[in-house]
């Protein structure tokens, strides 16, 4: 499959957090003296995010956006058929990282506040968090031969 647009996003913030919070909780499990049952649970939990969500890759080709989070199975696939129309956005703040039930959709986000908007027929969303939100809506544009009023544009 030939990529027309390909870029991963690194959520350094994501990285750190979760490796200071894993690095906490094994130094705890090294000291803690008795019963542990609580802290390996929470080890396994934050290692597990470390790996599914330290990153967020975007690949468009001539059929469909896909959009995967780190190494994980977390992932969505949505043919450019199903597009309407695509913009540049801007999320608020408290929408958060990971995979996020927002207003009218859903947002996969790894950092940042900017993101590119699809809309699908029936006004559901789904938003790709992206540091190059300008780059990835033209390119899903160019891809759906979309011109006119819903072109790639910054809200």
């Amino acid at each position: 499959m030939d990529a027309t647009y390909r870029h991963t996003q690194i959520g350094y913030v994501t990285i750190v957090s979760l490796g200071i919070g894993a690095a906490v909780i094994a130094g705890l499990i090294w000291a803690t003296p008795g019963p542990r049952a609580i802290l390996v649970p929470i080890m396994v939990v934050l290692a597990a995010c470390l790996a599914i969500f330290p990153s967020l890759t975007v690949q468009l080709d001539g059929q469909a956006v896909r959009v995967r989070f780190g190494v994980g199975p977390i992932g969505r696939m949505i043919p450019l058929g199903r597009i309407v129309a695509c913009r540049a956005v801007r999320n608020r703040w408290y929408y958060g990282w990971g995979v996020r039930l927002i207003p009218r959709g859903w947002m996969f986000n790894v950092s940042g506040l900017d993101a590119v908007e699809l809309e699908f027929a029936g006004g559901r969303k789904f938003r790709i968090g992206t540091d190059e939100p300008a780059a990835l809506a033209a390119a899903i544009d160019a891809a759906r031969g979309a011109s006119g009023p819903h072109a790639a544009t910054a809200h």
